[in-house]
């Protein structure tokens, strides 16, 4: 059997990005997303939950990009100047290899987050997370402890298998950065794993994120593997207003397309594809 999540990233960080999910969901194959507790149209975003109540959500986790949910005064190792997280994840990356961030700062921070969520009556299906910051060493383990004290049974390992090229142009820093990352998820599947955590057996959607056109879609579903496998997309409305505000090369209205595609979801159907949200997730 196959079974397949497709989890929208980044729920609540824009309203255009919100109505994308949405009709992704309404109108086409999303069973899951992920609301980023720190987003800007966080509110819009639970206001449209709330009317789409079997849409599976859970939390996007966000380290990077926005303003945190402390008091910038009470992690100060996690914020600049101006009380905001780093705005790159490199830069992230870079001052955490240095130690200068403090892992108390990111327990207190995220848990902030996750508590913000579960306050808002969301009924959250499991953890992810802006640039996949949860599964760096150390950090994977301030989210384990932070899912056990809320009873979060689920986390997303974003492992791209590591020959897997879907079509996708060859891009080698982006190669080079999936294996990275790739590595890294499997020693944390490991560790949620020893803790009685459950994860999708694979997951797509590295190499091509944000730009998960059509065509790159359908290769992943053609060669999709038996069991549980999670597809990671980023949705939206109008592209040309999204594009001046995230500079991440994104193409947000093409993933649209691409999850209300007839097409795409007719060889789901052909190919009997079982579409779940992570709410369905099971443990082995």
């Amino acid at each position: 059997m196959r079974q397949l999540i497709i989890n929208a990233d980044d729920f609540g960080i824009n309203e255009m990005v919100n109505l994308g999910i949405i009709q992704g969901y309404v109108n086409g194959i999303i069973t899951s997303t992920t609301i980023m507790p720190s987003g800007s149209a966080f509110d819009h975003a639970i206001t449209l939950a709330s009317v789409n109540k079997e849409l599976g959500i859970g939390i996007h986790l966000t380290l990077v990009g926005e303003t945190p949910l402390c008091d910038p005064q009470t992690i100060p190792s996690l914020v600049n100047n101006e009380g905001c997280l780093s705005l790159h994840y490199p830069e992230f990356f870079r001052r955490y290899c240095l130690g200068k961030i403090k892992l108390n700062d990111i327990h207190k921070e995220l848990t902030a987050q996750v508590q913000k969520v579960m306050d808002s009556g969301i009924a959250v299906t499991h953890l992810d997370s802006h640039q996949h910051m949860h599964i760096v060493p150390g950090i994977i383990d301030v989210t384990i402890d932070i899912a056990k004290s809320f009873d979060i049974k689920k986390i997303r390992i974003p492992a791209e298998p590591f020959s897997f090229l879907g079509g996708y142009p060859f891009q080698t820093a982006r190669i080079i950065a999936r294996g990275g990352l790739t590595f890294l998820a499997e020693i944390a599947r490991r560790k949620i794993q020893k803790q009685g955590f459950v994860a999708p057996e694979h997951f797509f959607g590295m190499l091509a994120g944000g730009n998960m056109h059509e065509e790159y879609l359908l290769r992943i579903l053609t060669s999709l593997p038996e069991g549980t496998s999670e597809i990671m997309i980023h949705p939206g409305t109008n592209d040309s207003i999204l594009q001046k505000m995230y500079n991440w090369n994104y193409h947000w209205q093409a993933e649209l397309n691409s999850v209300t595609s007839s097409k795409i979801s007719q060889h789901i159907i052909d190919h009997h594809i079982q579409l779940i949200s992570f709410r369905e997730l099971e443990h082995d």
